[in-house]
């Protein structure tokens, strides 16, 4: 394991901000399960703390805990064609394992699992999901490429980790499976049809 991503495992583990590149854009990310670093995060990215946030998980077994019950047809239209990949699903969440915080104040939680090897690693590491928003400020450039990405912001965070992201060149496709019928957030990488 280079050393580059034993450092980043570090910082996330003890609850600091790290940019890496994704299957989609490159993120902005903390562990899901510490409010001060989410809060930290929201700050840097100057995002509203009443919007909801995506994670990233490392697999299905991973992504069960946080957001369930995952239903039969969710698996099978959906997670079996679609994950690792660029498919966000929102599903009700583990109330006792997500915070108001990551949740934006709601009980669901969108989840996906990312086709990139240095992503699923640092999750994997750090065992608990990250969070996955694209590393700009709210409502500016996405950042595809490791050019896109913005000083001010990188100056902010404690780690950035150089590489490439996948080839969608667009953000991850949101369905929101938790209510009936499901309903697409937005089009993204993953071209759905309902």
């Amino acid at each position: 394991m280079k050393d580059n991503i034993k450092q980043a495992i570090k910082i996330l583990k003890q609850g600091g901000i790290v940019i890496f590149p994704s299957d989609t854009t490159f993120v902005i990310s903390c562990r899901m399960d510490n409010n001060k670093a989410v809060r930290k995060l929201f700050k840097i990215k100057k995002r509203s703390k009443n919007k909801a946030v995506l994670v990233l998980a490392d697999s299905l077994k991973m992504a069960q805990k946080y957001a369930w019950p995952i239903s039969k047809d969710v698996k099978n239209k959906l997670i079996k064609k679609f994950w690792h990949g660029p498919l966000t699903i929102v599903l009700k969440a583990n109330l006792q394992k997500v915070s108001s915080l990551v949740r934006g104040g709601g009980t669901t939680l969108g989840i996906r699992v990312p086709n990139h090897k240095t992503a699923l690693l640092l999750i994997k590491e750090v065992g608990v999901p990250l969070l996955g928003p694209s590393a700009n400020f709210q409502g500016k450039k996405t950042p595809f490429r490791f050019e896109d990405l913005n000083p001010d912001l990188i100056s902010q965070v404690d780690l950035l980790l150089s590489g490439n992201t996948g080839s969608y060149k667009k953000p991850s496709t949101i369905i929101d499976c938790s209510v009936k019928p499901w309903k697409i957030l937005r089009q993204g990488a993953v071209k759905l049809d309902l």
